[in-house]
């Protein structure tokens, strides 16, 4: 089964999503399904996807479990919860308890938005991942290098628990990358507990001006910091399509995963997404 572990749906015209204002993203403010996404699927080999939390909203991790219950495509979903609630247990178990709720395979917060860098390590936060991966969910770091130390101690600190690294913490690939970056991510990777996702690198580059060359290093440092069974492609449609088209994202992140090694490629594919999040064909 061919996996593409990061993509999305919205509609700005039934919800707000605060990181999508500004001029630059006008080409992707508009509504996005899963009768957009399924002709992409299958004409990149792409069996199945998991889909994953826009803005902080339960109504939003409502409607994405039911999206899955109605899409057999959709075999999991990174929702969002608080997770500062202390009542959040009981809001896993009702959303677990939904149509869908079975495809619920993980959590995620805007960390990278929050103004303080160590926000991960709060007592509160900290209370709400333990009562997520006392229900055997995953959790997804959605930061960049300021915050990548918050994320190594809290992997540290749920030793038995599963944590997936998006885009592989967004290396500032536009600026030439940084070494700060790098050696963050060789940390984070010292905890074998943590997978990372090759995906979100050519919005991250200039969106006019990238190829698979320039995106080769940053994929291979996390291949060579996380080894092959921790590499998972992701598309990141539809942001991905202020950089290119779902096929030139594909492609290009698949020879870069090739580039390493069949075998790179075909776990970064499906298999390794498999393991991180539990799933089950």
């Amino acid at each position: 089964m061919m996996i593409d572990a990061h993509q999305h749906f919205w509609n700005p015209a039934r919800a707000d999503y605060p990181w999508m204002n500004g001029p630059e993203l006008a080409p992707i403010r508009r509504p996005f399904g899963p009768a957009d996404l399924a002709p992409l699927l299958k004409a990149n080999g792409i069996d199945a996807s998991i889909l994953v939390q826009c803005r902080s909203a339960l109504e939003e991790t409502e409607e994405f479990l039911r999206i899955a219950h109605e899409t057999p495509s959709v075999i999991g979903v990174v929702g969002w919860a608080d997770l500062t609630d202390a009542a959040l247990g009981e809001t896993l178990d009702r959303l677990r308890a939904l149509p869908g709720g079975n495809k619920l395979v993980g959590i995620r917060h805007q960390v990278h938005d929050e103004a303080d860098p160590d926000w991960l390590l709060r007592a509160d936060v900290q209370r709400g991942l333990a009562a997520l991966f006392a229900r055997d969910l995953a959790y997804d770091f959605l930061v960049r290098t300021r915050e990548l130390p918050a994320a190594i101690a809290t992997a540290e600190a749920f030793p038995q628990a599963r944590f997936v690294l998006d885009h592989s913490a967004k290396p500032p690939i536009a600026d030439g990358g940084s070494t700060e970056w790098a050696d963050r991510i060789k940390a984070l990777a010292a905890c074998d507990n943590v997978w990372c996702k090759i995906s979100g690198l050519a919005t991250e580059a200039k969106w006019s001006d990238w190829d698979a060359e320039l995106l080769f290093p940053f994929v291979q440092h996390a291949a060579n910091c996380f080894g092959e069974d921790r590499l998972i492609f992701g598309s990141d449609w539809p942001v991905c399509l202020l950089a290119g088209s779902y096929g030139e994202i594909k492609n290009a992140l698949e020879a870069c995963l090739t580039k390493l090694g069949p075998r790179v490629r075909e776990k970064a594919f499906g298999v390794n997404a498999k393991a991180a999040y539990r799933l089950v064909d």
